[in-house]
């Protein structure tokens, strides 16, 4: 019998010998019983149905795979580091805001328009104990004309007063009294009550409602600079590990709620400022002046000094975060820094550096989550109310709110603030966190200072060395103490739970265990689906030729 040569490409005979040398050539564990037990119809069936349940269960647990891959989430994982780093930024604040001369005149009628106030709801007398009428106002350069323009065109509305409301509670039956101010849109048709619990509350806030709209007055560039305060009427003493500080160390802002303002390593550039060893002796000391009268006392209740402690390049805000620092008190704080790396991308919404923002930041400082919401509110705020909250710089082209020109801008600044603060607006949609953020975890310890018996010595050396000069005892000067508790730092990085290396082991493991094979065995099936597409073409086309040769060989022959 002549032997059968072998061809470059064989072709079966028939779906049937195909099937029957895939099942005994495979590495798929299980399919060769399919052709061997072919006498036994109950074997060929049991085998038959276990491979496809093995094929369900598989392809059941790929889709769980993919399903918890495509859900991107994240595993955070904790590591300790050690080394030398920078100093954290330090603002430090007065709380004491300035009386500027070109609003001066209307920060006493506003002063009075308090008093009597108080004097209506509560039946107290508060010109001779609270406001400071002779106080000294801060004279700006160069801004006379429009100090005057002012004076003559801003007039305190007396629209907006406070007033005792009771609301009767269901429940328990008792009267509980509110205060509050009324706000009207444009129209005078939709009308609110602002209303606070506390009374307390309800003055400041009416009052710093009315200081907005008079400090709307003041040109948007004001420099402070100009002003002849120095570093010396705040900080009596700064020594940064054992070394006195610069003049370059610090930059000087005003805030108008919180004063005058001092930032300490502000840019974090300086190696003066590089942090090799931790403790006490090692960190930022500060004497500071403390001082109790106020300027504008229903601004800022609060005696002492504001401190905040941020990351460098980054715009302090102190209304949100920050502590206060108590006079006649030695404050000694310990700082631990914590580094937060998130990846962003499909893992989750961050941003570098905030160019990939929508938000155009109002702020010249790095990008954080509270400068792209302030810009985020501000830039709804001039689009819905036709001007810019004080508090918050401005676009280019727009101006502050000031109820003479925009007598609503109060109640559309209300309720567009209650909605950011439910999240109704989409401010937090479009405000990302930083892909990596530092933190500071703050521990404090306090102790009186300074003690009776060297309180006396003390206040000498400074009055001769800064010129201080008081007779109070110790409630106008505080001592403050920042330093790292430790260099070593956690950083918190986010890694994938399930990368693409980990997807393909998991497949891997999932098919060796339903069918005990591996990667060569994918190819052979792929190889089994092209050689049954192929077969099915080939039997086409011969069925298609043996019908065409069978209608030619129909065809009836036309005699001559």
């Amino acid at each position: 019998e002549e032997e059968k040569k072998e061809g470059l490409i064989e072709f079966y005979d028939s779906f049937r010998d195909m099937f029957e040398f895939f099942c005994k050539n495979t590495t798929i564990h299980g399919t060769i019983r399919l052709v061997c037990s072919d006498s036994n119809r109950m074997k060929t069936a049991f085998w038959t149905l276990l491979l496809l349940a093995s094929f369900g269960m598989l392809y059941w647990q790929f889709a769980l795979m993919f399903s918890q891959y495509w859900a991107y989430p994240v595993v955070l994982t904790m590591s300790m580091h050690s080394e030398p780093k920078m100093f954290p930024a330090i603002t430090i604040c007065n709380l004491d805001p300035y009386r500027f001369e070109l609003v001066s005149e209307h920060l006493v009628q506003l002063d009075r328009m308090a008093e009597e106030s108080i004097a209506f709801l509560y039946g107290i007398n508060t010109s001779a104990s609270l406001f400071h009428m002779n106080e000294k106002n801060i004279h700006v350069k160069d801004l006379s004309s429009i100090g005057n323009l002012s004076r003559s065109s801003f007039k305190l509305s007396q629209n907006f007063s406070l007033l005792r409301m009771s609301d009767h509670n269901n429940r328990s039956g008792k009267k509980h009294s509110s205060v509050g101010f009324r706000l009207c849109n444009a129209t005078g048709g939709n009308c609110f009550y602002k209303t606070y619990s506390s009374g307390m509350d309800a003055i400041l806030e009416w009052y710093r409602f009315h200081y907005m709209n008079i400090m709307s007055q003041l040109p948007v560039i004001v420099n402070i600079s100009d002003h002849e305060e120095q570093i010396e009427d705040m900080v009596y003493s700064c020594q940064y590990d054992g070394e006195p500080c610069r003049p370059s160390d610090y930059v000087h802002f005003h805030h108008p709620v919180f004063g005058s303002c001092y930032t300490f390593n502000s840019r974090g550039t300086d190696p003066f400022w590089t942090a090799t060893k931790p403790g006490i002796p090692y960190g930022l000391s500060l004497i500071l002046r403390a001082e109790q009268k106020d300027h504008i006392p229903l601004l800022s209740t609060v005696a002492g000094v504001k401190v905040m402690i941020h990351n460098h390049n980054q715009t302090p805000f102190l209304e949100h975060e920050g502590f206060d620092i108590r006079p006649g008190i030695a404050t000694i704080i310990g700082i631990q820094q914590d580094e937060v790396n998130r990846l962003g991308g499909n893992y989750g919404k961050c941003t570098t550096n905030g160019n990939d923002v929508n938000v155009k930041l109002l702020y010249n400082n790095s990008y954080t989550l509270q400068a792209c919401l302030h810009s985020c509110f501000q830039h709804i705020m001039v689009r819905k109310c036709g001007c810019g909250y004080y508090y918050y710089p401005l676009p280019p082209g727009a101006e502050y709110c000031n109820y003479n020109k925009q007598p609503a801008w109060g109640h559309c600044f209300y309720q567009l603030y209650n909605r950011l603060r439910n999240h109704h607006l989409n401010c937090f949609d479009q405000c990302p966190k930083p892909c990596r953020e530092s933190l500071y975890k703050v521990s404090a310890g306090t102790a009186k200072w300074p003690s009776a018996k060297s309180q006396d010595w003390i206040r000498q050396a400074l009055r001769h060395q800064n010129g201080y000069n008081s007779t109070s005892n110790r409630k106008d000067i505080a001592k403050v103490t920042i330093f790292y508790q430790q260099l070593n730092y956690e950083s918190v990085n986010e890694s994938p739970l399930l990368s693409e290396n980990l997807l393909l082991s998991s497949m891997g493991s999932q098919w060796s265990l339903w069918f005990g094979s591996s990667v060569l065995s994918v190819v052979e099936m792929f190889e089994l689906l092209i050689d049954t597409l192929v077969l099915s073409l080939l039997f086409c086309y011969q069925r298609f030729r043996s019908k065409k040769t069978l209608k030619v060989a129909r065809t009836p022959t036309i005699p001559s």
